[in-house]
């Protein structure tokens, strides 16, 4: 095999595992009430064995059509129970922000803009 024909080779597994990693990453919204002001949703934070599944908190948001929202949630899949809360705008620009807390040390903020083109 050239080398052309394996780096090219490498980068397309590379990006094959960046996009399995992205798809994973999303959680998955199970949608509780729906109506044209939007959609009330639960993501579970799932964890899983050969043999079961288990929760291991979750977060309840609002997602709107425009696609904004807001959300809350728990994570007790650490020794300290992680709570987390934020919201997004909608458009084109849409700017997310958000905070989280285990109540002692783990605290922090998050922030981003999401670009729709």
């Amino acid at each position: 095999m050239s080398k052309s024909k394996s780096i090219f080779a490498w980068v397309s597994a590379a990006a094959c595992c960046a996009a399995a990693t992205a798809a994973m990453a999303e959680p998955v919204k199970v949608p509780l009430d729906s109506d044209d002001k939007g959609t009330i949703y639960v993501a579970p934070n799932v964890n899983s064995t050969e043999t079961s599944a288990y929760t291991k908190g979750a977060t309840v948001g609002v997602q709107r059509p425009d696609g904004s929202g807001s959300y809350i949630g728990t994570d007790t899949s650490t020794p300290r129970p992680t709570y987390s809360l934020g919201a997004s705008t909608g458009g084109n620009v849409s700017l997310t922000g958000g905070v989280l807390t285990d109540g002692k040390s783990n605290n922090g903020v998050k922030a981003g803009v999401t670009i729709k083109y």
